[in-house]
């Protein structure tokens, strides 16, 4: 079996300074784990410079599409990390599944309007990344086979030359970010939900907002801002042809390890404290909420479905319920399912039947999403997608994009949402859409000053 060549850097803990060499190139994407302020992520990885594009093609199904990525994955070719190496990624695919993709998985609506210019799926196939693996404090460049010596030795000189990177762009906001929806307008969707939910139609909907801004400048500089501001475990940035994704996501949708699967729902939030004593009984109090643990436990059961359909009969899990993490906006109740990859099913199976995120969506998953394109007056994009890895050995990992903005044609669009049941207060909900994304909203509206 073909063994990919790595050339070891001294370690750095955050890949800022070095991703910054090639932040401006063709598909630069970084996918970030927030060291050494996030402690939760493992491995930094970030690539530029794909070998092919891969997009979602108009009139696509998401099956044929996601077996076009498996082909271009085969073409590749499998290749193994050196016996003393512990590698995430030895060569793949980098890229995103924006929320949409959804539908051409399953049958869903067109009343939301479609106004950002975002392909459904785009995924790059690359033969190089730059790897920092935070639990054996290393650094390297790894190398797919396929990749010429001479552009391995140039990517060499690149992160070990003298010549720094090029010093971010300014970037400013030109007026504050604008919700799309009235408090008002908003009421009147939670009760409509609520109205579904009376009727049986669901047990829980995921309801978002979107906040938007015009931009100027480099988003690069706007990334650096938020990360210093809001560091998490599933950060990324993807440079698009006009503007960048820019993801400061807590969650993990699915990672795929050497057969073995695990997905992280987030359910359930609070703000942080103004002090320790009130920082405490808020994270007591999310601990202790039923509403909170009902709504978790349901999306754990949804997501315990869509693992079975390409996991070994048997052997799904729920190793971990109702776990407390926090982040310096919001603590967060979540849980861990497990599974193990079913005989012949792949990393391509398992999103085709997860995806979208069980989390983001609510139950059961068709009618809520049926439910949230009548009631959200646009398409998600990327909120509520997934930038993620499939490396030449079918192995994964991937976020839910929350917490994240799309900077495109001079328009940042950033989203705010939460999970709504029976019990759900309109006036809570509404502010939790608020307190999720605040951070985010007031770190890049200080450019405006």
């Amino acid at each position: 079996m073909p063994i990919c060549r790595v050339h070891p850097l001294p370690y750095h803990a955050d890949p800022r300074v070095r991703f910054a060499r090639v932040r401006a190139a063709p598909g630069a994407c970084l996918l970030d784990g927030g060291q050494p302020a996030a402690e939760r992520g493992r491995y930094d990885l970030f690539s530029a410079w794909p070998e092919r594009h891969l997009q979602a093609q108009a009139g696509e199904d998401g099956r044929q599409y996601l077996a076009r990525c498996r082909a271009a994955l085969a073409e590749l070719g499998r290749a193994e990390a050196p016996d003393d190496c512990e590698l995430p990624f030895t060569g793949g695919l980098l890229g995103y599944l924006g929320y949409d993709f959804g539908r051409r998985l399953e049958r869903l609506p067109q009343h939301a309007a479609a106004d950002l210019a975002l392909p459904d799926a785009d995924f790059g196939v690359y033969a190089w990344a730059l790897v920092s693996d935070h639990q054996r404090q290393t650094s390297q460049l790894v190398f797919h086979p396929s990749l010429a010596e001479q552009r391995r030795q140039e990517l060499i000189e690149l992160f070990t030359g003298a010549n720094p990177a090029a010093a971010p762009g300014p970037f400013r906001l030109q007026h504050p970010f604008r919700p799309d929806l009235s408090a008002a307008q908003y009421r009147q969707a939670i009760e409509k939900i609520q109205a579904y939910i009376r009727a049986g139609d669901c047990y829980q909907v995921n309801f978002a907002q979107r906040f938007q801004a015009p931009w100027q400048g480099d988003p690069w500089r706007a990334y650096l801002a938020l990360r210093d501001a809001c560091p998490t475990p599933f950060a990324g940035y993807l440079r698009l042809d006009q503007g960048a994704l820019l993801s400061l996501s807590p969650e993990r949708f699915i990672r795929v390890s050497r057969g073995q699967v695990e997905t992280r729902p987030i359910k359930g939030t609070r703000p942080r404290g103004q002090n320790s004593e009130q920082d405490r009984a808020l994270a007591e109090e999310l601990l202790d909420s039923r509403k909170d643990r009902a709504e978790n436990l349901m999306i754990v059961d949804l997501l315990r479905n869509d693992l079975g359909r390409s996991c070994r009969t048997g052997s799904v899990r729920v190793p971990e319920l109702f776990a407390l993490e926090s982040y310096p906006n919001v603590h967060h109740l979540v849980s861990a399912v497990t599974g193990e990859l079913a005989p012949g099913l792949d990393t391509f199976d398992l999103l085709a039947g997860s995806f979208p995120g069980g989390s983001i969506t609510g139950a059961p998953k068709i009618r809520a999403m049926q439910i949230i394109d009548e009631l959200e007056p646009t398409r998600r994009s990327i909120y509520c997608g997934s930038l993620l890895y499939i490396d030449s050995r079918g192995e994964m990992d991937s976020s839910i994009c929350i917490r994240t903005l799309l900077m495109q044609d001079g328009q940042a669009s950033c989203w705010g949402g939460g999970g709504i049941v029976m019990d759900s207060e309109w006036q809570a909900e509404y502010q939790e859409s608020l307190t999720k994304v605040k951070v985010l909203l007031e770190t890049l509206e200080t450019s405006l000053d």
